[in-house]
C-alpha cells in the first residue's frame, strides 16, 4: 500500500478505487456501531419491562404472605392436638397390662396342672418335676405359634421348653415365622414405609431392659423367674435386638405350697404394635381429610380476605402515582363486614382527598384573583404617579397605592389564617370547653371598649344547663367573635345585639341577632364562600377580605358541627336584621 504523497498539479484528486478510504470506513464503522448500541438500548429495555410485568404477575399469583400465614396457623391448630393423639404411651400400657394379666391368668393354669400331673414323690419324701411329664403337659396346652412356655427346675436348671423339642435325633428348636403381611397397593406400601421411617426416626424407649437369652438358659438369668422360685408372681417388658416387645409373665409351680420350680410364659408384642399402628393410621386418616378441609377452607377464607386487600393495595397505588380520577376503589360494602367497612372508608378518604385537592385548586384561583385586583391598581397609580407632577394629584395616588398595600397585607395575613385553620385542627386536641363563660367574658369585653354609641349586647345564658363542647377553645373564640364583630358592623347605633345560648338535643345551640339591613335575598348560604364581601353603606371599600365567614364555617365543621344564617322579618315581612346560627356537639363526659 503506497501512502506517499504525490505532487500537486491543481486538480482534484479523484478517489482511488484501487485504495481503502480509512475516513469514510471510521465513520460508517462509527455510525453502525452507534446503531448497534441503540438497538441493543431497546432490546434491553424491552426485556426489563417484560421481567417487570412477569414479577409483577408472580407477585399477584404467588400466595400472599397472609395468606400463607392463615394457612399456617389453621393448619398448626389441626396438626398439634394429631401429634398429641399420636402419641399412644397410655394406650399401649393399657394394652400391655393387659396382655400381661392373661400371660399370668394362663401361667397359673399350666403350672396348676404341671404340678398336678408332672411332680413325683420319692423314696424319702421329697419330691420333683418329671421332666418327660412335663414336656407333654406343655406340648397339650401351649401352642408355641401364640406363646412360649419354659419351666425351670428348683435350682435354676432349665426343665422344658415349648420351642424346643426331644426327639431320637436330638433336640428340635420350633420357631415361628411371621406371616407376610405386605400392602396390596403401591401408595398402602408407601404409606406404611413412610410410617415406618418417622417411627423408627423418633426417639426410642429406653425404660425396657433389652431381652437377650444365653446358650444355656437358667432361671437366674431371668429377673421374673428367680423372683418365682422364691414363691412370687412377677411380669417384666422388655426390647429384643430389633426393638419388638417381648411380655413374660413367671409363676411358682407349687404343690403343697413347696416350690417346686416356676413356670415362665412370653409372647411377642407385635399385635400391640399392630393395635397402635392401625389406632395411629386411623387418627392420621382422619387427620388427612381434616387437613384437606382446613387447607380448602383456609385458602377460601384467605382469598375472601386477602384477594380484596390486594385489589385495594392496587387501586390505592394507582390513585398513588396519579392516574387520575378514572381510578375507582373496588366497592366492597356489600360484605357487611371489616373489609366492606375498609372499602367504604378508602372509597370516603379518596373521594375526600379529590374534594380537598379541588379545594386547594379553588383557593389558589381565588387567591390569584384576588390578590391580582388591588396589584392591578397599585401597578395603575406606580406608573401614573410617575408622569404626573401636580403634587395634589400625586398625594391621591399614593393615597390609592398605601390602601392597595394595606389591602394586600390584609389580604396575606387572612389567607394564610386559612390556610392554618386546616392543619391546626387536625393536630390540636379536643379539649372541654364551656360556651356559657366564654359568652359572658366576651360581652363584658364588648361593653367595656364600647364608645357609648355602639349597639347594646344582651345575652340571654340558658340556667341550670351545661353549656360545654368539646374543641378547640382559641378556634371557638374566634368564630364567636368574627360573628359579633360582623352584627357590630352591620347593627345601627343605638341597636340591640340579642345572643342566646341553650342545650338543644345533645347539642349546644348558639344565636346571635343584629337589627342591620339583613341578608342580600338569595346569598344565605354564598356569604360563607371564600372573598365574599357584603359590608354596611359607607363603609371604605377594601376594608376587609371577604374570608372572616369561610374560616369561622370551616371551624365549625372541624368541631363537628353547623353554621346557618337567616334573616328575620316582621309581620309584614320585612327584614328587620339577621340571624346567625352555631350548633356544636355538646360534651357530656364533662
Amino acid at each position: 500500500m503506497n501512502l506517499q504523497s504525490r505532487p500537486d498539479d491543481g486538480r482534484a484528486d479523484a478517489p482511488d478505487r484501487d485504495k481503502p478510504h480509512f475516513g469514510g470506513d471510521r465513520r460508517r464503522e462509527r455510525a453502525a456501531l452507534a446503531a448497534d448500541h441503540r438497538d441493543a438500548a431497546l432490546v434491553f429495555d424491552r426485556a426489563r419491562r417484560r421481567a417487570a410485568r412477569s414479577r409483577a404477575a408472580g407477585r399477584r399469583h404467588r400466595f400472599s404472605p397472609l395468606t400463607r400465614r392463615i394457612l399456617l396457623l389453621n393448619v398448626l391448630a389441626v396438626a398439634v392436638p394429631v401429634a398429641g393423639l399420636l402419641y399412644l404411651g397410655e394406650y399401649r400400657d393399657d394394652l400391655i397390662r393387659s396382655r400381661l394379666n392373661s400371660l399370668r391368668t394362663e401361667a397359673e393354669l399350666i403350672s396348676g396342672a404341671i404340678a398336678a400331673s408332672g411332680v413325683v414323690t420319692g423314696p424319702l419324701g421329697d419330691e420333683r418335676l418329671l421332666v418327660e411329664a412335663t414336656r407333654a403337659t406343655l406340648r397339650r396346652l401351649v401352642d408355641p405359634a401364640d406363646v412360649r412356655a419354659r419351666v425351670f427346675a428348683q435350682d435354676g436348671a432349665l426343665v422344658a421348653d415349648s420351642f424346643r423339642l426331644a426327639g431320637p435325633a436330638g433336640i428340635v428348636e420350633i420357631e415361628p415365622l411371621d406371616a407376610p403381611n405386605w400392602p396390596a397397593d403401591l401408595f398402602s406400601r408407601l404409606l406404611t414405609g413412610l410410617y415406618d421411617w418417622i417411627v423408627s426416626a423418633l426417639p426410642g424407649d429406653d425404660r425396657y431392659p433389652r431381652y437377650a437369652e444365653r446358650p444355656e438358659q437358667r432361671g437366674s438369668d431371668y429377673e421374673e423367674v428367680a423372683r418365682s422360685l422364691t414363691g412370687e408372681s412377677a411380669s417384666m417388658v422388655r426390647r429384643d435386638e430389633d426393638g419388638r416387645l417381648v411380655l413374660s409373665s413367671s409363676v411358682p409351680i407349687q404343690r403343697y405350697r413347696q416350690v417346686l420350680g416356676a413356670l415362665m410364659l412370653s409372647v411377642e408384642g407385635n399385635d400391640i404394635e399392630e393395635s397402635v399402628r392401625s389406632l395411629r393410621f386411623d387418627i392420621l386418616a382422619v387427620f388427612g381429610m381434616a387437613l384437606t378441609v382446613t387447607v380448602l377452607l383456609s385458602l377460601y377464607l384467605a382469598g375472601t380476605i386477602a384477594r380484596p386487600i390486594r385489589r385495594l393495595a392496587e387501586a390505592a397505588e394507582r390513585v398513588r402515582r396519579g392516574q387520575g380520577r378514572a381510578t375507582q376503589l373496588p366497592n366492597f360494602a356489600r360484605r357487611k363486614d371489616e373489609i366492606g367497612e375498609l372499602s367504604g372508608a378508602l372509597r370516603d378518604m379518596t373521594e375526600a382527598l379529590w374534594q380537598r385537592m379541588d379545594a386547594i385548586e379553588r383557593f389558589a384561583a381565588d387567591v390569584a384573583h384576588e390578590i391580582k385586583n388591588p396589584l392591578t391598581s397599585l401597578r395603575s397609580a406606580v406608573e401614573t404617579v410617575a408622569r404626573i407632577e401636580d403634587p395634589v394629584q400625586q398625594r391621591k395616588l399614593m393615597s390609592v397605592i398605601l390602601d392597595d398595600v394595606q389591602r394586600l397585607d390584609r389580604l396575606i395575613t387572612d389567607i394564610s389564617e386559612a390556610s392554618r385553620v386546616d392543619a391546626e385542627m387536625s393536630r390540636s386536641e379536643m379539649e372541654p370547653v364551656d360556651i356559657g363563660a366564654m359568652l359572658a367574658t366576651l360581652a363584658d369585653l364588648h361593653e367595656a371598649t364600647q364608645d357609648g354609641e355602639g349597639p347594646r349586647l344582651l345575652l340571654d345564658l340558658a340556667a341550670h344547663q351545661a353549656l360545654m363542647v368539646r374543641g378547640n377553645e382559641g378556634r371557638v373564640v374566634q368564630v364567636l367573635r368574627n360573628l359579633l364583630s360582623n352584627a357590630v358592623s352591620f347593627s345601627p347605633p343605638g341597636g340591640e345585639i340579642h345572643i342566646v345560648c341553650a342545650r338543644v338535643r345533645g347539642s349546644v345551640r348558639i344565636t346571635i341577632s343584629d337589627q342591620g339591613p339583613g341578608i342580600p335575598p338569595g346569598k344565605l348560604k354564598a356569604i360563607f364562600d371564600r372573598f365574599y364581601s357584603e359590608r354596611p353603606e359607607g363603609e371604605k371599600f377594601g376594608s376587609h377580605s371577604g374570608l372572616g365567614l369561610s374560616i369561622s364555617k370551616q371551624i365549625v365543621e372541624a368541631h363537628g358541627g353547623t353554621i346557618e344564617a337567616e334573616n328575620i322579618s316582621d309581620e309584614a315581612g320585612h327584614v328587620r336584621g339577621a340571624r346567625f346560627i352555631v350548633t356544636l356537639p355538646a360534651a357530656d363526659d364533662v
